[in-house]
């Protein structure tokens, strides 16, 4: 009886070794197939567990002597790496049991091979093996938090990504499109009576077009990792920007640069004004299509670039195209604002006046506290 029980028991142990062993080479396999993503498509808890169940089986249930401690040495020793492989890859449902079983067969194996020794020595012994275990979860732990942080740092660039892209659209495409319907109207009106007057409207329709297909290529460049990125619009091509608004629509626009003026601002303030020029022209186009005048004023206060876009505001029936409620514009130039350091404000001018102020330093620095004048409200 005894013999058949040993026989057993070594039979068990070498079906722990070979399980445990597989379940290593199948993780060598697949690190060195796919690296880590197809490492942790191997799933090894369900044969971590197991071995560690078997381990315990045959430490306990199952009488043992000192002839059985080579297997049960070698069990711990191929534990470990797969206590580290769990707690690195398996799912959190999967890890717990596997982790918790496999501490066990490693910490407590050597106890049935000191049976006189009292409860103390032998708590002191489970501890002493214990410690491989945890340092084996930890090193798991580590690896599995660093590809979290990775994972997390790529959806948060993406996320960036995704939010530029939609400013681009939103700053530069959605201004030419409403250029060109304010245009289309114009020339379906015209038309019959002067069509001089509609070849113009077609002809800055074109000119509109053309800039949102360049906008556009522009933003898809910046996608492209193999592209070369187009250059950022600055307060240069500004001229032509209110120019181009003053010739698309009825009302009379006219541009202020101060004289002293760097013609080259930093390239991240540069691009920013002129975001904020566009959205300022393409929110009076939407929401005060009867507006009779609009000021655009750029000055230099010290190393600050002040900013200020007005129009009387004169209220009219919204045009079709006009939406119902705010979009991001506004809101997302004033988080822009605030990262460069500086501010940006909208709300009324007047009983009828509309204006936008933005104040933005030509150096990055501290994002300044925010206070009730920076708070923007829904343009008009």
């Amino acid at each position: 009886m005894g013999d058949r029980i040993g026989l057993l028991r070594t039979a068990l142990d070498a079906v722990v070794v070979l399980l445990a062993s597989g379940a290593l080479v199948r993780i060598g396999i697949g690190l060195r197939r796919g690296g880590f993503a197809a490492a942790r498509g191997v799933d090894v808890s369900a044969a971590t567990a197991a071995c560690a169940v078997l381990s315990l089986v045959t430490s306990f249930a199952l009488p043992d002597d000192e002839a059985g401690s080579g297997w049960k040495l070698a069990q711990a020793f191929l534990l470990l790496p797969l206590i580290a492989a769990v707690t690195r890859w398996s799912a959190p449902r999967e890890l717990r049991p596997s982790v918790v079983l496999a501490s066990l067969a490693v910490a407590l194996w050597p106890v049935p091979l000191a049976p006189g020794g009292s409860l103390l020595e032998s708590t002191g012994i489970a501890a002493v093996w214990l410690l491989p275990a945890l340092a084996a979860v930890a090193a798991g732990a580590h690896f599995r938090r660093q590809q979290d942080l990775r994972g997390r740092a790529v959806l948060e660039a993406r996320r960036s990504q995704r939010l530029q892209l939609s400013r681009d659209l939103h700053d530069f495409v959605a201004h030419d499109i409403s250029g060109i319907v304010v245009q289309a109207q114009a020339a379906r009106f015209v038309a019959a009576t002067d069509p001089g007057q509609a070849v113009l409207a077609l002809e800055r329709i074109e000119r509109a077009g053309l800039s949102a297909l360049s906008a556009m290529d522009r933003t898809m460049d910046m996608l492209d990792p193999d592209g070369t990125a187009s250059a950022l619009p600055s307060v240069s091509q500004l001229p032509s920007l209110v120019a181009d608004f003053a010739a698309s629509g009825s009302a009379r626009a006219e541009l202020r640069m101060a004289a002293g003026l760097p013609e080259e601002l930093p390239r991240e303030v540069g691009a920013a004004a002129y975001r904020i020029v566009v959205e300022a022209l393409t929110n009076v186009r939407r929401h005060s299509p009867a507006a009779t005048r609009v000021d655009v004023a750029l000055t230099l206060d010290g190393d600050v670039l002040d900013l200020g876009v007005r129009n009387d505001g004169v209220r009219s029936r919204p045009r079709p195209f006009a939406p119902r409620r705010g979009g991001r514009g506004v809101p997302a130039l004033t988080e822009l604002a605030v990262a460069l350091g500086g501010t940006l404000a909208v709300g009324p001018d007047g009983h009828t006046g509309w204006r936008l102020a933005a104040r933005l330093p030509f150096a990055v620095g501290p994002t300044p506290p925010r206070t009730p004048d920076d708070v923007s409200e829904k343009p008009k």
